[in-house]
């Protein structure tokens, strides 16, 4: 199976959380912090949305950084994903 996204919908794919801190501290299960990085695994293909033309400046396979609350979680297998708007992404991470 595989998601497609409708409008400016884009499915990312969350990053691990990190094991420990940048000071060396391990940290348990319930402790880590949920990531707001991930990589874009699809991208919708944009068009009028709320009366407003909307182009995708997003592609698969870029590092981005997204609202903490933001998008949909799914489950597509043993695989977990989130669907989130266009907007709901804050900054593209290069390099």
């Amino acid at each position: 199976m595989k998601l497609v996204p409708l409008s400016d919908r884009v499915v990312l794919k969350e990053m691990e959380a990190e094991e420990k801190t940048a000071s060396g501290i391990i940290l348990a299960g319930q402790a880590k912090e949920k990531p707001q990085q991930a990589e874009v695994i699809a991208v919708g293909p944009g068009g009028v949305v709320d009366g407003k033309e909307i182009t995708m400046n997003v592609s698969v396979g870029q590092k981005v950084i997204y609202s903490k609350y933001a998008g949909t979680e799914v489950k597509l297998g043993e695989e977990q994903y989130i669907v989130v708007r266009q907007n709901d992404i804050l900054a593209v991470v290069e390099g």
